[in-house]
C-alpha cells in the first residue's frame, strides 16, 4: 500500500512539475525544441495494472504553454510498440500539412524504433487546444492540453483568473486498448466499452480502488480560477458540472464567446471550453462530475474529481455532488446549453463569416454494414459494421494523401468524393430501405478552389438505428457553425434561421442526434486535410473524408515544401 501512495504521489508531482517548466518557458520569446519519448508505462487503475503507450511516462500527457502566433518544435520518438502519429487538434497549420499527423493522410507513421520532429506553426489561435495520437485507438492515453496564452501586450477580454486548472477528461479501458479495437475491426462488431471515465487521469470516488487517487482542485474563497476543460473520451460526449457553483464559459476550441452563465456544460469528443468558476460558496468539499449524454449510452458511469477550499472548517464526510448535472438522456439539456453559445464577436475579437457561398456540400452521417461470407461477421445479421459520410466509407491508402497529392501519385485517392448523398430518404425514420444500409468504400477526397467559400449541411440519419450526436471536426481550419437543428434539413426555410453574425468560431461540431448542422468556412489554408467524427469507433469504421485545397497564387499562399524527413510508409 506505500508503495503504491509513494507512486502515485511521484505521478502526480511529475505531472504538475512538467507543467510548471512549460509554464516558464512560455514566457520566452524563442521556446527551445521539445523532446517527446513516446514509451510504454505501467499504471494502475480499478484494482489492476498494466503498461499504457504514454508521452515522458505521464497520463494525461505534459501541457504545452505558447503565445498567440508562436512556433513550436516537438520532437517525437518512439519507444513503443505501436505506429504512432500527433496531432495538434485545433491548431490550423497554415500552409504546413506535413505536420497535421493523422496517419495515412499527412504523414506516415512513426514506427517503433523511429522518430518525427514537428513544426507547430499557430496563428490566430487563442485559449485551450489539445494534442493527441491520431493512429488506430492510441490517443486514448497519449494526449495533453495545449494552453495559448495572448500574445504579449494584450490580455483575455474577462477578469483575469487567480489561477487556472487543465481538466483533461478521458476514458480508461482495462484491456490493451490496441488489442480492442483490432479485435473489433477483424470480427466486424462493436469494440469493447471503456471501463471508467477519467478527470486528469483518475476516474475518482464511484469507481472500485480509485478514491485514493481521485483528483482535487484546491481553491481559496472568494478567488475566480479558470478551468481548461477539454474532452479527450473516446466514445462519449457529457456533461461536466461543480455542485452548488455555477460557471461562466468564456471560450471554445480555441476561440473567445459571449460570456455564457450555466449549471453545466456539454462537450463532445475533441471539443474544449475554457469555464471561470468563482469559490464563492461556503468552504467545503464539492464533486466535480462528468458523465456520458447520448440517447443511445456506451459507458454511463460517471468520473468525478473535489473541489477542496482551503482553510480552517469541518471536512463533511462525503462531498456535495452536482445534482444539476443532467440525465443520460437529457436532450433538452444539450440544446439549452449548446443554442446559447455565441462568438464575442468584439472589436478586437472580430469574426469573418462568409455571406456568400462558393461550394455547397450536403453530408449524410451513417453508421452501415457491409455483407460478411456467410454472415461470418459480428455486426447486425452477420455482416460487418461500416460508417460513412455520404454513404462512403473511408479506406486507408496505403500512402499518405498528402505524398501522393504532393508528388502526384496516381492511384492513391479519387476526387469524387460526392456532393450530396446518392439517395434522398427520411433520413430520420425508424425503418430505412435497403439499398441504404449498405455504403460503398473508397478514398475519397473533395478538391476546394484556394480562398473559395464552403459551407457544408451535416445530416445525421437513423441508418441502423444508431442515431447519435456526432462530433464533426475538420483539420487545417475552424469554421462557424451558423445553424442546427432537429429533422431532416428543409433547404428552403432552415437558411433563414441562419445566425450570420455571431456564430461560435469553432473546430468540431456536435451534429444532434437525428437532426443537422450547417458550417461556413473559407478554404484559404493550402494543402490536404481531414474531417472525421470524433468518436474513435466511427472513425474507425470509416466515418472520414478529406479535402485538398489548391494552392493560391503566390508563394504565401501555397503549401509548404515537405521538411527533409518524412517516415517511409
Amino acid at each position: 500500500m506505500e508503495l503504491k501512495k509513494k507512486s502515485l504521489k511521484l505521478e502526480l508531482l511529475g505531472f504538475f512539475l512538467l507543467n510548471v517548466f512549460a509554464v516558464s518557458m512560455a514566457a520566452r520569446k524563442t521556446i527551445p525544441p521539445i523532446n517527446w519519448v513516446l514509451k510504454e508505462t505501467k499504471y494502475t487503475r480499478l484494482c489492476s495494472s498494466k503498461k499504457i503507450l504514454t508521452v515522458n511516462g505521464l497520463f494525461p500527457g505534459p501541457t504545452l504553454y505558447v503565445r498567440k502566433g508562436d512556433r513550436l518544435t516537438v520532437n517525437v520518438q518512439n519507444q513503443g510498440k505501436y505506429n504512432v502519429t500527433i496531432h495538434w487538434h485545433g491548431v490550423k497549420q497554415p500552409r504546413n500539412p506535413w505536420s497535421d499527423g493523422p496517419v495515412y493522410v499527412t504523414q506516415c507513421p512513426i514506427k517503433p524504433g523511429a522518430n518525427f520532429t514537428y513544426e507547430i506553426i499557430f496563428s490566430t489561435e487563442e485559449g485551450t487546444l489539445w494534442w493527441h495520437a491520431h493512429s488506430d485507438w492510441s490517443r486514448a492515453t497519449v494526449h495533453g492540453p495545449i494552453v495559448v496564452y495572448p500574445s504579449i501586450g494584450t490580455t483575455y477580454p474577462f477578469p483575469k483568473p487567480h489561477a487556472e486548472f487543465p481538466i483533461v477528461l478521458a476514458s480508461w479501458f482495462k484491456g490493451d486498448v490496441m488489442e480492442i479495437i483490432q479485435s473489433a475491426l477483424d470480427g466486424g462488431g462493436e469494440p469493447n466499452k471503456s471501463d471508467a471515465l477519467t478527470i486528469n487521469g483518475q476516474p475518482g470516488d464511484l469507481y472500485n480502488c480509485s478514491k485514493p487517487g481521485t483528483f482535487k482542485v484546491m481553491v481559496n474563497h472568494g478567488k475566480r480560477y479558470l478551468l481548461r476543460v477539454i474532452n479527450s473520451i473516446m466514445n462519449e460526449e457529457v456533461f461536466f458540472a461543480v455542485a452548488k457553483h455555477k460557471f461562466t464559459v468564456v471560450g471554445t476550441d480555441g476561440a473567445y464567446i459571449k460570456p455564457t452563465k450555466t449549471d453545466y456544460i456539454l462537450i463532445t469528443p475533441g471539443q474544449t471550453m475554457d469555464i471561470l468558476l468563482t469559490a464563492n460558496k461556503s468552504p467545503s468539499h464539492y464533486y466535480m462530475a462528468a458523465r456520458a449524454s447520448a440517447g443511445v449510452v456506451y459507458d454511463n458511469t460517471t468520473t468525478t474529481a473535489v473541489v477542496k477550499y482551503i482553510g480552517n472548517y469541518t471536512a463533511p464526510s462525503k462531498p456535495a455532488f452536482p445534482s444539476k448535472l443532467p440525465n443520460y438522456t437529457d436532450i433538452d439539456a444539450v440544446t439549452d446549453f449548446t443554442k446559447r453559445i455565441k462568438a464575442l464577436a468584439s472589436k478586437n475579437y472580430p469574426i469573418d463569416v462568409p455571406k456568400k457561398v462558393d461550394t455547397r456540400l450536403f453530408i449524410t452521417i451513417s453508421v452501415g454494414s457491409i455483407p460478411c461470407p456467410n454472415d461470418s461477421c459480428d455486426g447486425p445479421n452477420g455482416s460487418r459494421l461500416a460508417a460513412s459520410l455520404n454513404n462512403v466509407s473511408f479506406e486507408e491508402p496505403t500512402v499518405d494523401l498528402l505524398q501522393a497529392y504532393y508528388r502526384k501519385i496516381g492511384g492513391i485517392f479519387t476526387t469524387d468524393f460526392p456532393t450530396v448523398p446518392p439517395y434522398f430518404f427520411n433520413f430520420t425514420a425508424d425503418e430505412m430501405p435497403d439499398n441504404v444500409l449498405i455504403p460503398s468504400t473508397g478514398t475519397k477526397v473533395r478538391v476546394l478552389e484556394f480562398n473559395s467559400s464552403v459551407e457544408i449541411v451535416f445530416q445525421g440519419t437513423n441508418v441502423l438505428n444508431a442515431s447519435e450526436n456526432h462530433p464533426m471536426h475538420l483539420h487545417g481550419f475552424s469554421f462557424y457553425l451558423v445553424g442546427s437543428g432537429f429533422g431532416i434539413f428543409d433547404n428552403k426555410t432552415d437558411p433563414k434561421g441562419y445566425n450570420l453574425v455571431d456564430p461560435p468560431e469553432i473546430n468540431t461540431v456536435g451534429v444532434p442526434k437525428n437532426g443537422w448542422a450547417t458550417i461556413r468556412f473559407r478554404a484559404d489554408n493550402p494543402g490536404v486535410w481531414f474531417m472525421h467524427c470524433h468518436l474513435e469507433r466511427h472513425s474507425s469504421w470509416g466515418m472520414d473524408m478529406a479535402f485538398i485545397v489548391k494552392n493560391g497564387p503566390t508563394r504565401s499562399t501555397s503549401l509548404r515544401r515537405p521538411p527533409r524527413h518524412l517516415n517511409p510508409c
